[in-house]
């Protein structure tokens, strides 16, 4: 899987990536209260313009990508200057308020992620073989505080093919309800592939919000 991804990024093979911010994003996250400052976690990020999107809304970003070259391609298209840093067994590269950890999303700790208070899912669910996604979902829960908001946009696909995979609704209830309140927030309408996207508010269960 990791091996794969890598080649796709290497052979230029990311039509998963948006020339665009997502108005999904645009549309959903001001009402999921997330405010100004609030650092939002983006995991298997690649180099989503989305980010940049919530760095100008006053949010420092975290992203996670396994991909080097989707890192070093993001901040090479972006403007500022760039450090480099290592911590944890990550390559990080800060530009401006975003930081870019380079490495496999489950290996990252709690103990990094102690200023997390939001997070954002594009991309890392619908990348995922069914077989992953409860470790992945259980892994995001360990990092996001209680009361801590997000917004996921999910994808269902008239075949099995993949990445991205389609997720049901049924299935993103099953992952994440356990340890999140999950909101289904619309779907949009089906694209020419057939492929659809649903979005979805999940906030972090604890004794603020349960």
């Amino acid at each position: 899987m990791q091996d794969d991804w890598l080649k796709r990024w290497d052979e230029g093979r990311i039509g998963f990536h948006r020339d665009s911010v997502h108005p999904t994003l645009m549309r959903h996250w001001p009402a999921l209260g997330a405010l100004p400052g609030t650092k939002v976690l983006v995991p298997m990020c690649g180099k989503s313009l989305d980010m940049r999107w919530l760095a100008e809304h006053q949010h420092p970003v975290l992203g996670i990508e396994l991909a080097p070259l989707a890192l070093e391609q993001f901040v090479a298209e972006g403007r500022g200057e760039v450090t480099r840093y290592q911590q944890a067994g990550f390559g990080i590269l800060r530009q401006g308020s975003i930081e870019l950890w380079g490495g496999d999303f489950f290996h990252f700790h709690i103990d990094q992620a102690q200023e997390i208070g939001a997070f954002y899912d594009r991309a890392a669910l619908i990348a995922l073989p069914v077989a992953t996604r409860q470790r992945y979902a259980f892994h995001l829960a360990q990092l996001i505080p209680p009361g801590a908001p997000g917004l996921l946009i999910s994808l269902t696909r008239p075949d099995d093919g993949g990445p991205p995979f389609g997720v049901e609704a049924e299935e993103v209830r099953r992952l994440f309800e356990p340890n999140f309140l999950v909101t289904h927030l619309e779907d949009a309408a089906p694209e020419a592939n057939g492929f659809r996207e649903s979005a979805w508010a999940l906030v972090r269960r604890g004794p603020q919000v349960d």
